[in-house]
Formats: structure tokens, sequence, C-alpha cells
């Protein structure tokens, strides 16, 4: 039986603990920062806060404590808000071992070092005392949907490749299907930045704006992220995948993202604190990654015009209907 820690119970970490209980070959301990959370798992079966209707199997036990949920483990699922990882792996260092398996969930990047989160997990513990082997798993996958049981294809990245071979195995099943890369940087950029993307796809459904907008904004901001995936190392390929173009899809254009639904609320004029005060503790991680993404961008002399804009809007308060309108006017050039 494998001996699996999930760091992070909100929606994506609760239906990941769905998806890996329901195999009778795992053990599941679900660590949540919110005591309501564990409190009403071990009451009811369910997180009512984050994922409230869908039933966690018996397997998973829940708690908060970080040392209880990591004694014993093989892997260590992170899934954190990418600005709490730091903070959050410096307090769990003295419980994790080299023999551990890591794999990060978080699609974002650290604000003031710029770093994808794999990169964030590695910077901490060989501070502190070695390298861990690490993967990252994305691609097109809303946490209800997977705790409904839809059917769902996520890839898992990482250049050790025992690691995504095992990663594989342990979560991949009937509903979940999982396939491996290799290209770590296209597959945690790809995840990172189509939640910019999707903030600007809501801000054109609030403007009012009709499906020729979306298809263009899809269009063109997957190729944004295209240029700064390849100028960071990553794949071109990897961008015609799941962690790239299925996931930029499914995020810009499913009423349930919240990246998108904070877009559309922008769109609508409403300002952003009062729009992150009525998430009622839920995130959306391109919030916290437009800056990051605007500055990595900046040090690798790429030009990412729709995600300035959506910077913009985020930590200027330009008007959404002005950001369009300067996105459509900019000099004409080949679309290559």
């Amino acid at each position: 039986m494998s001996r699996i820690a999930i760091i992070g119970a909100g929606a994506w970490g609760t239906a990941l603990s769905v998806v890996l209980g329901r195999k009778s070959a795992h053990s599941v301990r679900l660590w949540a920062n919110e005591p309501d959370v564990c409190d009403s798992i071990a009451q009811h079966g369910v997180n009512e806060r984050f994922l409230p209707g869908f039933a966690l199997p018996a397997s998973v036990q829940a708690t908060a404590d970080l040392s209880v949920a990591l004694q014993g483990a093989e892997i260590v699922v992170s899934v954190m808000p990418s600005q709490h990882c730091r903070p959050i792996f410096g307090r769990m260092a003295a419980d994790l071992n080299p023999s551990m398996l890591f794999v990060s969930c978080t699609k974002g990047l650290e604000d003031t070092t710029l770093l994808r989160m794999s990169e964030v997990i590695t910077d901490v513990l060989r501070a502190r005392h070695f390298s861990p082997r690490v993967g990252a798993l994305s691609g097109p996958s809303f946490a209800k949907e997977v705790a409904r049981g839809d059917p769902t294809a996520v890839t898992i990245a990482s250049a050790d490749g025992d690691l995504a071979r095992i990663v594989q195995e342990a979560f991949n099943d009937s509903r979940f299907r999982v396939y491996t890369n290799d290209d770590v940087i296209g597959v945690e950029l790809g995840g990172a930045l189509k939640n910019i993307i999707a903030i600007a796809a809501g801000v054109c459904a609030g403007l009012g704006l009709g499906h020729n907008s979306v298809a263009a904004l899809i269009t063109r901001g997957l190729a944004e992220i295209a240029r700064l995936t390849v100028a960071c190392g990553g794949r071109l390929d990897t961008m015609a995948g799941l962690a790239g173009l299925g996931d930029l899809v499914l995020t810009c254009t499913g009423d349930l993202s919240r990246n998108r639904s904070v877009g559309v609320e922008l769109g609508k004029g409403r300002k952003l604190p009062d729009i992150i005060a009525d998430m009622h503790g839920t995130v959306a991680e391109g919030v916290f990654t437009t800056k990051a993404a605007v500055g990595l961008a900046g040090s690798r002399g790429v030009e990412m015009p729709i995600t300035e804009q959506m910077y913009e809007i985020l930590e200027n308060g330009k008007p959404p209907q002005q950001a369009i309108e300067d996105l459509m006017t900019r000099v004409a050039r080949h679309e290559r």
C-alpha cells in the first residue's frame, strides 16, 4: 500500500484525494490549514467549505498536523496556493527526506523570485538538506468534474523518468488518465500563464464581447505563452498538448474557471478587492501570477501584450475597455 500526503485541501487538493483515495492500493492523508475543513471531513466525509457535495473515500484521512500528514509518506502532493509554497515547505522540511517523490499541482509563479513551483520546492529543500525528486502535474481539470468522475486527462512532467512512471501509475485510472512528459518548464509555464489569459477571456465576457473576441484572445494568448516558454527553455510542442492548449481552452471558456470569473466581474466594472472578498478564501492564481509573468517576460526580452494589459487592469486599475482597445490598435504585423 502506498502512503500519499496531499498538502492543501482546497477544491483541487480535495478532488485529487478523491482520485487517489478510490484506489485500494493507497492510503491518503489530506492536510488542511483550516480546522473547519478537517472537522467537516472527519464528521461528514465531505469538504463542505471548498468542495461540497462530493464524498471522500474512506481511505482519505484529513489532518491539520503537517507531521502527521507526512509520516511515512512515499509521495508528497503539493496543492497549496503559489504564494504559500515556500513558507509551507519550509515548515515541512524537517519531516521530508530524499526517498520521497514530490508532485507539484500548483499552477503559478512565485512573485518575488519568478520561480516555477518545482523550482521553489527544490530551492527550499536544497537549502535545508537534500535535492528532491520533483514532478509537475498539470492539464485541463476542473476540480468538481474530477471529483464527479468525469473522464479527465492530465500530464505528469519530470526530468526523472522513474518518478513520472510511478506517479502515472499512482494517479491513473479509468476516469483520470495520466500521460508523461519530460518538459517540466513547458508544462509548468503553460499551467501558470493560461490563468492570465483566462482573466482576459472573462473580461471579454464581462464587456459583452462575442465568440470572435474570445477565439482571437485564446489564439494570441497561446502565442505569447509559447514565446515565453521557449525563451525559458521549454518546448514549443508542449504548448499543443494538455498543459498548453488543452488547459488554456478549458480555463478561458469554462464557467467553473475562477480566473475567468474574476475577469467577468472586472469587465462588468467591479473593483478587484471587492471581487476577491466575494471569493470566500478560494484562489484565482492568475491574479498573483500576472505580475511575476510580466517580470519573467521582461527578464527574457519577450513581448506579452495580453499579459501586460491584464497587469495594467489588475495592478493599476486600467479600465478593461481601454485595455481591449489598446490591444486592438497595436501596430499591425505578421502573425508569426
